[in-house]
Parts: C-alpha cells; structure tokens; sequence
C-alpha cells in the first residue's frame, strides 16, 4: 500500500490545509511561550498532535505516521542526541581536571570585558565549531565555556544561539549548499556566491547587535573597535571565500581571521571601562580589598588546558574531509591502504536498515518515492569525532577511568529529559514531512505573487524551525523555491540562497536548539525561557533578510551572480 501526498487535503483547498498544518506549530510556542512547558512535555504533546493531524486531516495511514516519528526518533538519538553527550562529556572532563579553570583565567587574561568574551568564544570560536562539525556542537561547547565563564546560563544559551546566525548556511564543510545541488539542479557554487552575498550583511551586524542586547545601545560604543574589527573581518572573509572558494570553507576562514584579527586588537586597545553583569559588579565592588590576584599560567600549561579543544578541532576537521567521511562511512572507492582499512570498520558499523512500512510507500509532489532508512553511521557521526576527542582527553588530564566513567554517567543523568525533547521534536519533523503538512505550508507561502521575493526566506525560516537543519530546509524547500521563482520571474538562485539565509534565522528558535543550548549549560525543563529570550530577535533578524532578498530581486539585481 502507498501513499500519496495531498496538500489540499482539508475541504480540498490549500488554505485550510495551511490553517490545520500550521497548528502544531502554534501548540508548540504556546506550550513553551506562554503555557511555559517544560521541554520534553512540549515536544511530547506536539509530536502527539502531529501524528493526530497527520492521520485525521492528512489521511496518511496511522501505521506510516507512527513510522515516520520512529524515524525522526532514531535521527534525534543519532548523530544529534550522540552530539550533544559526548559535547557536554568533553565539557565536563575539562573541569573535572581542573584545566578549565585555566582556561577562564587565560581568557580573562585577554580581556575580563563580558561583551568581548562573547564575540570571541560566542562569534568567532562557536563559528569555528559550526563551520568543522555543525549540527549542535557549536552552541553545545561555547554555550558551555561562556557559563564556565561565569556568565548567566540562560544568557550564555541565547547569546551563543544569537551568534551561531551568521554561520549556519556554511555549517559542516557547507553541507546545506552543497546538498541543495541535487534537488534544484543548480550548481552549489553559484548558490554559494548569492549567499556569501547576503549573509555577510547579517554577519557584520550580529557582534554589534550581540553587545546591544547584553549591555544596551550606549555601552556599544566602548567596545566599536572590537566590534567592528569582529564583524567586518569575518564578514569580508565570508564573502571572498563563498565566492571565490565554494561552500566548504567560509566558515572556517572566517572565524579564525575573526578571532586572531580580535585577539591581535586586544594586545593594543582596551575598552575604557570592563563591562560585567550587574550582579557582577557589585560583587567585584564588595570584594575588591579581599580580592587574591589571578594565578598566572605559563605558555605550557596554557597550550596543555586549551588541548582538549585543540584536539576536538583536530578531530572534527579530520571527520569533515570528504574522502575520509566516505572511508568512516563505508563508501571509500580509492587505494589507499589506511582509508581502505578505516573503510571495512565504518562499513561494518554503518547501519541502514529500511523503515518497515514506509520506505518507498509515500509519493511526494513530484511523484516520486521517497525512500525511509535509519541511518545509523556510528563510526562517521560527529559525535564520534568528539568521543575520540573525550577519550585523548582522559590522557591529556590524566583522568582516571572511574572518573571518566562517573562524569559520562552524570552526563547522560542530566541530559536525559534534553535528549527526549530532542528527539520528540525531530520525530514530529519527520511526521510533517512524512503527511505532506510542511510542503503545504510551503506551498502556501509560494502564492504571495509578486511579493514572493520578500516571503522566500520565510520558507527557509519555517523549514529550520521545523527540522532544526538549514540542510534539511533547503532539502524540503529548494526546487518548490526555484519552481516558484521562476513562476513570478525571480532568479532561482536568488530564491534558493534565500532559502538558505532565511534559514539561518530560524536555527536560534528550533526546538532542537533550544533543547541542545538548555542541555549544555544545565538548564534542563527551562526550554520556554530560553524560546522567550531568542524568539523576537529570530523575527528581528528574518525581516532584514526578507528586506535584502527584496531589493536584490528589485533594486539590486545586479548583485546576483
């Protein structure tokens, strides 16, 4: 038995079936926003709703839906929830050694200035991750070292989430564009140069808008050397590197002249005043008498604290280079002895079984069969870059086993209720793909007309807040953008790299991310303060791109490659 998609499903007409798929989108910001539901009850109950809607309004076979949940389930255990555990483990290891504590003090050392903290661990070091690993490293690790750091563990998550915009459409060696090749047919290059001529914009904003938001309008400009120095560094960067490279490496390039052009400014200038939390600072006031001065730290052990961060990179990067990707996963054709080797173990741990009921039972829009499998990689995931990384670690620190053992059960204790949130949340995902839901609402979005050009990135946002992945919005989304867009007379590649950029927007708001950036710093059931804390500046954000896509379309056509 099959199944065939049926976008106008309600009353047979496609607003109403909007009207009915964008309610568990609703439940969800009001469970969390305004019920203020702890995380794993909002993802639970928005997954139940789905799988209701699904079946009732959408009329897939309640045997499909529960299936296509199940597979979302998997996803979130593997490669995401893996992501998450062995981040926070790795975390964890470090202080638990006592080489975190150097660490806080080495970046103290640099500037004590909270608003400069966050440019280099939030912008620069979380793009970095972000551009190597992707998916929830980047917020897990910084978000985690900026509450090291002492700051609010609610305000590291949000700030860390805020940060992580400018990076997500080139994450994990450009993944989400180079994806989006194969569905649209266009080259990734090309969509590669129209978002490295629009991200870049967000990009030079967000350090700026990043100190508004942690210290107010009038204390920016104190720190507007560092700011602009952040910004337009890891702005020019990505866009020589998007147009001038491809999609592998903007984000990578642009984090490391980012950080080292920051690091290099601090050793000259200083901001007149240190900027700390109020709390901070009238703690600072009452104790400075009593105050010891900071241990200094040689450049050895400096280098031995920062290690297991080193060797994560290390790791990360290795795991990212396609070739090896392709040995780790099973799927090496080349000679070369080592790689063929590494190639026998990932194909015997490479798992990909079919999704009983439903691989190749759904018929989407086009008329194809979409194929469900559980893509277990257990050797290629990135968590397993980052277990490696926590296994050298326990060397580095000289941990003990026990240790080792104790901190990873306290690791999963904690993060227990966050893994099922993720997971809920990805499996009613996969239940909107699955019954055709999202794909209306998308369609739906596609009959602005003539305003399309300022909505396209809105499909982006709405497939990032839906899936967690600018990857995934850009597989969802990408040929209705360019069928769409060549319907009201808009360069497809405008409409697709909107897509992208629209996306970026989103991340901060998905609810994956919400529960990845509560996770690492501890912040467990509190999922809804964190969705209120990121949800206007998501919006914020979305219409600068809406407005950018717009007059490129308009006024400034020639911006497009």
């Amino acid at each position: 038995m099959t199944f065939t998609q049926d976008f106008t499903a309600v009353g047979d007409n496609l607003a109403l079936s909007a009207i009915v798929a964008v309610i568990p989108i609703l439940y969800f910001f009001w469970a969390l926003a305004i019920k203020r539901m702890k995380g794993h009850m909002a993802g639970i109950t928005t997954l139940l709703l789905a799988l209701l809607l699904s079946v009732t309004a959408f009329n897939i076979p309640i045997g499909m839906s529960i299936m296509s949940a199940s597979q979302g389930i998997v996803y979130g255990l593997l490669p995401i929830g893996w992501i998450i555990v062995t981040s926070v483990l790795l975390y964890k290891l470090t202080v638990k050694s006592g080489q975190f504590s150097i660490i806080r003090n080495f970046i103290l050392s640099i500037t004590e200035d909270r608003r400069l903290q966050a440019l280099l661990v939030a912008f620069s070091f979380g793009a970095f991750l972000e551009g190597a690993a992707g998916f929830g490293a980047p917020v897990a690790i910084s978000a985690a070292l900026l509450a090291g750091l002492g700051f609010n563990p609610l305000y590291a998550a949000g700030i860390c989430l805020l940060a992580n915009t400018a990076p997500v459409a080139f994450g994990a060696i450009g993944i989400p564009i180079t994806a989006v090749e194969g569905p649209t047919g266009i080259p990734a290059f090309e969509i590669s140069k129209m978002v490295g001529r629009q991200l870049p914009f967000i990009s030079v904003f967000i350090p700026f808008y990043l100190v508004i938001i942690m210290a107010g309008f009038k204390r920016v400009w104190e720190v507007l050397p560092a700011i602009l120095v952040s910004g337009i560094s890891f702005a020019l960067t990505q866009y020589l590197s998007s147009n001038f490279l491809g999609p592998e490496l903007p984000d990578i390039l642009s984090a490391l002249v980012s950080l080292f052009a920051l690091v290099i400014l601090l050793k000259f200038w200083k901001p007149k005043t240190i900027f700390r939390f109020k709390g901070e600072i009238e703690t600072a006031a009452s104790a400075e008498i009593k105050k010891a001065p900071d241990p200094t730290y040689s450049p050895g052990q400096i280098f031995h604290a920062w290690s297991p961060f080193l060797v994560l990179t290390a790791f990360i990067s290795l795991w990212g280079i396609p070739v090896i990707k392709n040995a780790l996963t099973g799927h090496y054709e080349g000679t070369n002895f080592i790689l063929k080797g590494i190639n026998g173990l990932g194909e015997r741990l490479t798992f990909l079984p079919e999704v009983p009921l439903l691989n190749n039972k759904i018929i989407n829009d086009t008329g194809e069969a979409v194929a469900a499998i559980f893509k277990l990689e257990v050797l290629g995931a990135a968590g397993t870059a980052i277990l490696f990384s926590c296994i050298v670690t326990k060397y580095i620190a000289r941990l003990s086993w026990k240790d080792v053992y104790a901190t990873a059960k306290e690791t999963l204790h904690e993060l227990k209720f966050p893994i099922l949130t993720i997971s809920s949340v990805v499996g009613f995902a996969y239940v909107t793909n699955a019954s055709g839901m999202s794909t209306t609402l998308g369609m739906t979005l596609a009959k602005t007309g003539a305003l399309f050009p300022f909505f396209s990135p809105v499909l982006g946002w709405l497939g990032v807040f839906i899936t967690g992945s600018d990857t995934s919005a850009n597989l969802m989304f990408g040929n209705l953008q360019k069928v769409t867009s060549l319907s009201v007379g808009m360069d497809p590649v405008l409409a697709i790299a909107a897509n992208s950029s629209g996306g970026v927007t989103g991340k901060m708001i998905s609810p994956q991310s919400i529960a990845v950036a509560c996770a690492a710093v501890g912040l467990a059931g509190k999922e809804s303060e964190l969705l209120r804390f990121t949800l206007k500046h998501s919006v914020f954000l979305l219409l600068i791109v809406c407005l950018i896509t717009f007059l490129q379309h308009n006024v400034l056509s020639w911006m497009i490659p």
